[in-house]
């Protein structure tokens, strides 16, 4: 069993993947668009900077005992058999080192310079790549022929570029929807905060669907946008979204081509795999874990 967490500025997603999926040539089935077969539970938590490293020890066991997943005492090193982070947050990634170090003794793999990815990074800064960049790109490319671009609507809006060699090449940022929300709210006094859905019509007919239509509209012009001018540039590629607002965005977007929500989890897996022997182990519940 491994566990994944990919630490973001607003939300944290933990995956728990067990014996990888079977390979299509090989007789297995294929792979359902958005699903990862190997991706046994997944959750989805508000990021708290100031967690201890205790603090996220009791987290995710008590997640995986909500499962059925016992990983206490004798039976942890039998079951789990690694941790995978990307973090965009200092504090939450030195927390996770020292929870590691004091209740999980199994291998331990974040994504940061030195690590190995098996895929060239041609930004003029490797070191100034985001991890959670860097493991979408890693996870797009196993799924996807290249070229790829990749839409991660998360805190910030950003786009990765994989080349038809397989090299991240870059891409762009732009402040995420709930950011420029805030922002808003914060500098117009007389507008309120307002449900994140798709309003009945472009053409706002109160100040809460003008508000709507035109971050959510708004949004999908933009992604739509950056997305056509990279194809511009790069030429005919595949556009996947992920991240926790892709799923909002998606259906008003006339460039993405396929959602993956679990994008960076799959990136996360595939990373620890190139940095560790890791051998296939099938997850127990109950009793026998």
């Amino acid at each position: 069993m491994l566990l994944a967490l990919d630490v973001g500025n607003t939300q944290t997603v933990i995956g728990v993947f067990d014996d990888p999926p079977a390979d299509p040539a090989a007789g297995g089935t294929s792979r359902p668009a958005g699903e990862l077969p190997d991706l046994k539970y997944h959750w989805r938590l508000a990021t708290v900077a100031d967690r201890t490293s205790d603090e996220h020890a009791l987290l995710l066991v008590e997640l995986l005992r909500l499962v059925g997943v016992d990983i206490r005492g004798d039976e942890l090193r039998r079951h789990l058999e690694g941790i995978a982070v990307s973090s965009s947050v200092p504090s939450v990634t030195s927390a996770l080192r020292e929870m590691a170090t004091r209740w999980f003794p199994v291998p331990f793999v974040v994504i940061e310079p030195g690590v190995r990815t098996g895929m060239p990074i041609l930004y003029d800064n490797p070191k100034e790549v985001g991890a959670d960049r860097i493991a979408n790109a890693v996870g797009a490319l196993d799924l996807l022929v290249p070229p790829v671009v990749i839409v991660d609507l998360g805190t910030a809006t950003t786009f990765d570029v994989v080349s038809a060699a397989g090299e991240y090449l870059g891409g762009a940022i732009t402040p995420g929807i709930e950011i420029s929300m805030n922002a808003l709210f914060e500098y117009a006094a007389a507008l309120r905060r307002v449900e994140l859905v798709a309003p009945r019509h472009v053409i706002g007919k109160s100040t809460v669907e003008s508000i709507q239509s035109g971050v959510i509209y708004g949004y999908a012009g933009l992604v739509d946008g950056l997305c056509r001018r990279i194809v511009d540039e790069l030429g005919e590629a595949r556009i996947v979204a992920t991240g926790g607002l892709a799923a909002l965005i998606r259906p008003l977007s006339e460039m993405i081509g396929s959602y993956e929500p679990w994008l960076t989890l799959h990136g996360l897996r595939l990373i620890f795999e190139r940095n560790t022997e890791r051998q296939p182990s099938r997850l127990s519940s109950g009793e026998e874990a």
